[in-house]
C-alpha cells in the first residue's frame, strides 16, 4: 500500500495548464519574499476548464508582516485568516487566499479553528508554485494532514467499517453544514463521485493515521459548525475591504450553486458589506444558503 505523504505529494506534482502556473508566478511575485508556495485547487482543477470562471488559489507565506506593505492586512490575516484577493492574468480571473505556513499547518490539524482548509486540502489540489525544495516538503508535509484529519473527526460519529466512499460523503456534508455555503445539497456527493477511485485510495493510505475520537466527536462536529458559520460571515465582512467585486463575485457564486436570480443594484456594490448583511436573511429563509 502507497503510503499518504507518497500519495499526496505524486497529486500534488500533477501538471495543469501552462495558464494556471504563470498565474501562480505572478501571485508570488506580488507578495515577494514572503511567499513560500501557491497551490491551485476547486471547481476549475476538477473540471479541467478555466475560461469564463475564477481560478481558485492558497498563497502560503513565510509570516504576515512579511508578506504586506500595509501593516492593517497583517494585521487582518492575523485575527481572521485568510485573506482574500482578486487577481487578473493573462486574460483569466482568479481569487487566492493568503495563509501563513504555521496557519495552513494548523489549519490541516485536528486542533484547527475551522474546517474549511482541511476540507479543502483532503480534495486534490496542485502546488503550482514553490520558493524552495523545503517549502515544497514543507507543503506535502502539511497537506498529508488533511485526510487523516477530516476522516478521523468523521469517523468518530459514523458506524464502524462505513465504507470509505460513504465515509467522504458524510465529511464533505458536515464540513458544508459549518459553513454559509451555496451548494446543493448533493454537492458532498458529487465530489467524491467525481473520482471515487482516488478517495478510495487516499482512504486507505489515512486509515492507520486516523485517530479513534468517537467519544467526543458529535460534540466537536457541533462546535466547528457553530462556530465555522460566525466564521464565515466574519471573513465575508473581511473581504469587503479586500476583495476588488467581492460583491459580484458572491452573487454569481449563488446564484450558480443554488439556481437562485440574485441581482445587485449599483448601491449594493458600491456598499458590499451593508449590501451582505441585508440580503444575508433572505438568503438563509429562502434555503439559498445555509
Amino acid at each position: 500500500m502507497t503510503d499518504l505523504r507518497t500519495l499526496v505529494a505524486e497529486e500534488l506534482n500533477l501538471p495543469v495548464d501552462p495558464r494556471v502556473t504563470a498565474i501562480a508566478g505572478a501571485i508570488a511575485d506580488r507578495h515577494e519574499a514572503a511567499a513560500r508556495a501557491v497551490l491551485f485547487y476547486g471547481s476549475c482543477l476538477r473540471q479541467k476548464q478555466l475560461d469564463g470562471l475564477m481560478l481558485d488559489f492558497y498563497l502560503i507565506v513565510s509570516d504576515y508582516r512579511a508578506a504586506y506593505a500595509k501593516r492593517w492586512l497583517a494585521a487582518a490575516n492575523r485575527l481572521i485568516p485568510p485573506n482574500v484577493f482578486y487577481f487578473e492574468h493573462g486574460g483569466l480571473v482568479a481569487k487566492y487566499a493568503v495563509l501563513s505556513e504555521a496557519d495552513f499547518a494548523h489549519e490541516c490539524s485536528p486542533e484547527a479553528w475551522t474546517v474549511s482548509t482541511a476540507a479543502r486540502f483532503a480534495q486534490p489540489s496542485r502546488l503550482v508554485w514553490n520558493a524552495d525544495e523545503a517549502a515544497r516538503q514543507r507543503v506535502v508535509g502539511i497537506v498529508s494532514q488533511a485526510v487523516p484529519t477530516l476522516l478521523g473527526w468523521t469517523s468518530s460519529i459514523a458506524a464502524e467499517n462505513t465504507p470509505a466512499l460513504d465515509l467522504w460523503r458524510r465529511a464533505f456534508q458536515l464540513t458544508f453544514g459549518a459553513e454559509l455555503r451555496a451548494e446543493r445539497t448533493d454537492r458532498s456527493a458529487q465530489i467524491v463521485d467525481a473520482d471515487p477511485a482516488r478517495y478510495e485510495r487516499f482512504a486507505k493510505s489515512a486509515k492507520m493515521l486516523i485517530d479513534d475520537r468517537r467519544e467526543n466527536g458529535r460534540r466537536w462536529w457541533r462546535g466547528k459548525q457553530r462556530h465555522g458559520k460566525i466564521y464565515s460571515v466574519a471573513r465575508l465582512a473581511k473581504a469587503s475591504l479586500t476583495f476588488a467585486g467581492g460583491a459580484d463575485y458572491i452573487a454569481w457564486k449563488i446564484n450558480r450553486h443554488a439556481g437562485t436570480d440574485i441581482q445587485l443594484t449599483p448601491w449594493q456594490r458600491r456598499h458590499p458589506l451593508i449590501a451582505g448583511l441585508s440580503l444575508l436573511p433572505r438568503l438563509l429563509r429562502s434555503g439559498a444558503i445555509r
